[in-house]
């Protein structure tokens, strides 16, 4: 991933502070329909202090985004990135991108080589950012991985989950050559307004969704990259 230059008056800082710490918290509400459960401040707080990662995104004095990821078991120099957000009006900026920049630089000088997330797969947007752009390599789908969650993004649907894993050192992983794919799994292109305006729609789509990877899956095949048009491409395991 090339790195992109920051804009002029943007800025990544820790979270030294509990007024910092109860203000990164209110942004991620923000960006999660209005729910603190997600990372509450005494919990961020409590990351922050013992050495994790967590940061704010600032425009300015104004905290507009967030990261916060922990560290894994000793023996795996892994980091796992739990939450990251950015106000919404300020998305599809390439602030989001700006925070994983940092976020790698920072667990590279911690000698850490891997960092993992999840992400919904039913989102287009972070499958093409997290597949595409930074080049990760998905490792698990997770059913309902989370359970019930109650914030203005996931009410309602049940809380499928990918797994990716970014190797900090090494190129991104390519999007697989046509010759390459044997199956190919379609995602709606804004299930954010679908859930909105159509939640049976959504609903329906996240147990296709489902239903058609782990058929894959169960075959023998892997998730090898994503594609705007066709959705995840599956290729033979090498």
């Amino acid at each position: 991933m090339a790195d992109s230059p920051t804009p002029p008056g943007i800025d990544i800082r820790p979270l030294d502070t509990v007024d910092e710490v109860h203000t990164a918290s209110q942004v991620l509400a923000d960006v999660w329909g209005g729910d603190r459960g997600g990372m509450p401040p005494n919990l961020l707080r409590a990351l922050a202090h013992s050495g994790n990662y967590a940061v704010g995104l600032y425009d300015g004095d104004r905290m507009v985004g967030a990261s916060v990821a922990f560290f894994a078991a000793p023996a795996a120099r892994s980091m796992h990135s739990h939450i990251t957000g950015v106000l919404p009006g300020l998305q599809s900026k390439g602030l989001g991108r700006l925070l994983k920049q940092h976020q790698r630089e920072w667990a590279l000088a911690r000698d850490v080589g891997h960092i993992t997330w999840t992400f919904d797969p039913l989102v287009a947007r972070n499958a093409h950012f997290n597949l595409r752009v930074l080049g990760t390599r998905v490792t698990e789908y997770l059913v309902n991985h989370y359970g019930p969650m109650d914030d203005g993004v996931n009410r309602g649907d049940e809380t499928d989950r990918v797994m990716v894993s970014w190797a900090l050192a090494a190129p991104p992983v390519p999007t697989p050559p046509d010759e390459r794919v044997v199956a190919s799994v379609a995602v709606p292109h804004d299930i954010e307004t679908m859930r909105r305006e159509a939640p049976a729609d959504a609903a329906a789509w996240r147990v296709r969704v489902r239903e058609q990877v782990l058929a894959l899956l169960a075959d023998g095949l892997v998730i090898g990259g994503f594609d705007d048009d066709r959705g995840y491409l599956f290729v033979a395991r090498s």
